[in-house]
Formats: C-alpha cells, structure tokens, sequence
C-alpha cells in the first residue's frame, strides 16, 4: 500500500486495422528524412512493408531496409544495423516484424547515437542517452516489445541472453495494426499468443505489481484466453487478431511496470540450448510454474482462473488455482503445444544442465510470488519432462 507504482509506456500508442498506413506521417512529426527499417527476411518476403513503405514515399522520407535480424537475435544484429544507420545517415528508426526485430530496432536506435556495442549497457538504466527516434510495428500479437523498455539479444560468446532494461529503450510511436499479423502461421500465432498470456499472468502475481499492471495484466487475459483458440483456428479472423494484438500489446505495458518471473527464468535455457522460439519455450513451462507458484497467490491465481472462463463458484481460492492449471494444459493441448520437456528431445541427463542455466537468471525470482531454491527448480524440470 505505501510503495511507489510506475508506470511507462510508448509516448504514443497507435492501435486499429490498417493504421500501418500511418507511419509516413508519424515520422514526418520527427522532421525525418532518412528512415531505417530493422526487419527480417520473413518479413520482407511476406510483403508486410508494402503499406510502411508507401506511406514513406508519400511523404518524401527516403529509406534503407536492414533486413539481417535472426530469430532470438544475436547481439550483433544490434551492432551491425547501428552501423547502417550511421553510415547511411539515418535519423529515425522504424522496426517492423516480431519481438526479435522490434528489439534490434530499438537497440539500433541506441547505438547509433552512443559508443561502444550493445552489450555495454546489459543491465539495468545503463545507457546514456535515448538515440534517434523509433516506431515499432509488431507483425505478431506476443511479445509487447513494442510497448516495453527491454531489449533482448544473445551473447554469442557465452550462449546465453542479455537483457537491456532502460527507459531509453521505449518506442516514441507503437503502431499495432492487427492487419499485420494476419499472415502468421499457426504455429507462430500458437507461440506468439501463449507468450503474450504468460506475460500477463506472470505479471498480474508478481511481488512487483502495480494498480497499472493488474488493470492491464488482468484484460490481456481475457482478450487472450478467449482468442487465442479462435486466431489460431482461422487465420483471417479479424475479430480474434484484433484482439490478441489489443492484448499482447496491453500485456507488455502490463510488464513493463509490473515485472516477470520464474517462467522466463526457467525458459529461457530451453531456447537457447534447444532453439525453440521464446514463446515456445516459455509456454512449455508456464503451467508447472503455476502449479508450483499457486500458494504464493492463490486468490490472484484464482482470479485468473475465472477470467480465463473457468467455473470458480463454490470452490477455496486453492481449488480454483489448481483448476487454472488444468486449463493451461488444455489450453496448449488446443494450440498443438506439447507440454513436455521429452517432446522437444530433453532427456534426464540433461535436468543437471537446465537447473544451471535457470539459476543464472535467478534475478527473476524476486519478483516470483513464490521463492525457489535450486532444489524447486530441479523439481519443475523433472516434473516436466
């Protein structure tokens, strides 16, 4: 009750169908003349720039396409598009694609203004200045890295994810056109929504949330439970998109003043040691999670359990959390995620070199309703293979 609650967000949040149309005029009020467009190949291919580059056109804004980010991208997608805009003369970046391309994209607006490469200011409200101004377009409904102030990337040389956490990192305009995601294969919709619900879940029980993030946190879900099956049956069901972009977007303000926790903490050696997407690796973990957190925040995961449709009347606060977990089950069970380790090639011997890689990112514990020893997370692995 007497802590301080923040909230951040994009200066400017632009959401509705066909609204990608607008960026041309957006980066005109930042008195552009050279764009960068930080993408991917995917992208570029599936012809999702055609409305970002008319729009620039329109406006007499010449622009250059980098084009090079990988999926979970390495920290020299960063430096190497910061390069670009450097010796191209860029003045504003515009990154269009999933979380791995709006995370370069804000790293390259960083790192064209300052010194050094980005795994300089890995930490926390490290980097010195904002950079050149950014519009983020998700081509996804998951991340929310449009609305976040992280970026994340891969430290080659040790093999494990850095995270920048700085105010700096934040979008001057989000512009979320769910006309966009409509090209995303199941699977990617599948991946991409359970990681926008997981954001929203882990942050509505965090130790860290906030009347901002519970407000925000606790409609993601909804928008994302009763939307997701339908996204992912049909493709081109507007209403459904419309509303997972709403939510994944909504999720990512939810987290960025709310926090994460041991779902991310736990899967984020799964991505890099078996190179599953993110959204993937967290989704496999997100119900024994829960199962093992529900004590920690029994009425908020009950809450959640309700919001996601599930029958609560008559049932303790714990009840209604164990009924929660069965519905995640049956949730990935729905969107063809199999939810366990040995599906994906995990065997026992490999529960020693999984408890490592999630105790490295223990700092994620803190803010975890519930606390874990390397013990409990010995457990969670074994409990999900």
């Amino acid at each position: 009750m007497n802590k301080v609650n923040t909230f951040l967000s994009p200066t400017k949040v632009i959401f509705g169908n066909g609204t990608a149309t607008l960026v041309g005029k957006e980066a005109a009020q930042f008195s552009a003349k050279k764009a960068l467009i930080v993408t991917d190949k995917g992208v570029v291919a599936a012809n999702l720039l055609a409305g970002v580059l008319d729009s620039l056109k329109a406006q007499k804004i010449d622009f250059d396409i980098f084009d090079k980010v990988e999926a979970e991208p390495p920290t020299r997608n960063i430096d190497d598009g910061a390069r670009m805009a450097v010796d191209n003369g860029a003045d504003i970046i515009i990154g269009v694609g999933g979380g791995s391309s709006l995370d370069v994209a804000k790293g390259v607006a960083i790192m064209a203004k300052i010194k050094g490469k980005i795994l300089d200011y890995a930490g926390t409200d490290l980097v010195p200045q904002r950079g050149l101004p950014r519009i983020l377009l998700p081509t996804t409904a998951g991340t929310g890295s449009e609305a976040t102030r992280t970026i994340v990337a891969i430290d080659e040389a040790v093999n494990l994810k850095i995270a920048v956490h700085s105010n700096c990192a934040l979008a001057d305009v989000a512009i979320v056109d769910p006309m966009l995601t409509l090209s995303m294969p199941p699977k990617v919709t599948a991946d991409t929504g359970v990681d926008a619900l997981i954001h929203a879940i882990e942050t509505y029980v965090a130790m860290s949330a906030t009347p901002f993030s519970d407000v925000l946190a606790i409609e993601a879900i909804r928008l994302i439970a009763e939307n997701l099956p339908a996204a992912y049956a049909k493709a081109e069901n507007i209403t459904a998109r419309y509303n997972m972009s709403l939510g994944a977007t909504m999720a990512g303000m939810a987290f960025t003043g709310g926090g994460l926790g041991a779902v991310h903490a736990l899967s984020n050696i799964l991505g890099v040691k078996y190179h599953l997407s993110h959204g993937r690796a967290n989704a496999i973990m997100l119900p024994y999670v829960v199962d093992y957190n529900k004590i920690g925040s029994l009425k908020k995961y009950a809450t959640i359990a309700q919001t996601m449709g599930e029958d609560t009347i008559g049932l303790t606060s714990y009840q209604a959390a164990e009924r929660l977990v069965a519905s995640l089950f049956k949730l990935l069970e729905i969107v063809n995620i199999p939810a366990r380790l040995s599906d994906y090639g995990v065997t026992k011997a490999d529960i020693p070199s999984l408890v490592e890689g999630g105790m490295k990112m223990s700092r994620l514990f803190v803010p975890n309703p519930r606390n874990l020893t390397e013990e409990d997370v010995k457990n969670i692995y074994t409990k999900a293979l």
